[in-house]
């Protein structure tokens, strides 16, 4: 033993425990379900299979040139619903790779669960290309995104783009005027003045080198008050600033051509989308590539009731108060 005191006094027995103490910081990650997460991170409590069974990729990436994006759909709908129509078979057209997911319940219930399966898409995603991925969200979709970005850090280096279409960000008055009476957990969360809002919007809203775009409509009904689409440190984009006098509703999100120029354009360059290099004449387009008149026509008349419908029929879910925070997200 007296050997190695000259050991411990000439320092190097210090370096040798700073060493020993950084490989103990790295196998402080926990491995969960294939992929690596801060210690400090929250465990996924859905079965991965049932993470995986929700998410549609293609069978192989084929477009290096481009971020692989993963498209998240809002309240009341799915990946069929809200893009297999229209955005999706777009970008694939202009040379992206396109994934979706379907949340569970339709995006009825508690958005805190509905996370877990974007986290675990752009897991997948991230690691089937190696490469940072692009999240193009509508409606509560984006606070799925912003959740998983907040509370689930590492995902800020997977993650290049975060494109909001038509966020309640901040609490829509719809959410209030219907959760007078029970209604769905996610609705509750989306309530101006909500516990899960105000946890959602502590701090930095945008956090991480990730490029927040935040695109809204001054026309849509559903986003009341439109400021609340507003998100500090991304770049926000009222429609009617770039198309003055286009008019472009909740569900027009999903196939209106400047909106669609305006998500190609934060996925195809480095940062948030910028409306001073869209094309000349790009507001004289009316529908995103390969979308007719008679699907936006279906959108608006049809999908938009049977949204409604969806959520008020699927008793299952409702509540008579908010969700309580995860124990992650409470001060």
């Amino acid at each position: 033993m007296s050997r190695l005191l000259p050991y411990a006094r000439d320092g190097r027995l210090r370096a040798v425990l700073a060493v020993l103490a950084t490989v103990t910081a790295l196998l402080g990650a926990t491995f969960l379900g294939g992929r690596a997460f801060a210690s400090t991170e929250p465990a996924l409590t859905t079965p991965t299979a049932t993470l995986d069974a929700a998410l549609r990729c293609p069978s192989a990436f084929t477009h290096p040139n481009h971020e692989p994006v993963l498209l998240v759909h809002g309240f009341a709908s799915s990946y069929e619903d809200s893009w297999a129509w229209g955005m999706a078979p777009a970008l694939r057209g202009a040379g992206f790779d396109v994934c979706g997911i379907d949340l569970p319940e339709h995006a009825l219930g508690d958005i805190q669960l509905s996370t877990e399966y974007v986290v675990h898409a752009i897991d997948a995603i991230h690691a089937a290309t190696g490469r940072s991925v692009g999240v193009v969200a509508h409606s509560e979709g984006n606070l799925e995104a912003h959740w998983a970005l907040k509370w689930w850090p590492h995902l800020q280096s997977e993650v290049a783009d975060v494109v909001d279409l038509a966020a309640p960000e901040h609490g829509i008055v719809g959410g209030n005027l219907v959760c007078v009476l029970p209604c769905t957990p996610a609705a509750a969360q989306f309530s101006g003045g909500s516990h899960f809002l105000a946890a959602l919007n502590s701090g930095d809203e945008t956090p991480g080198p990730v490029a927040y775009t935040s695109v809204y409509s001054l026309t849509d009904p559903a986003i009341v008050p439109a400021t609340t689409a507003i998100t500090n440190g991304a770049t926000n984009i009222a429609i009617q600033d770039v198309c003055p006098g286009r008019v472009v509703t909740h569900l027009g999100f999903l196939y209106d051509s400047v909106v669609y120029q305006l998500v190609l354009d934060a996925l195809s360059h480095s940062g948030p989308a910028n409306p001073s290099r869209l094309p000349f004449g790009a507001c004289l387009g009316l529908y995103a590539p390969g979308v007719t008149a008679a699907e936006a026509a279906y959108a608006e008349g049809v999908r938009a009731p049977a949204d409604a419908a969806t959520a008020l029929v699927d008793g299952d879910y409702t509540v008579d108060g908010e969700p309580a925070l995860m124990p992650y997200a409470r001060s």
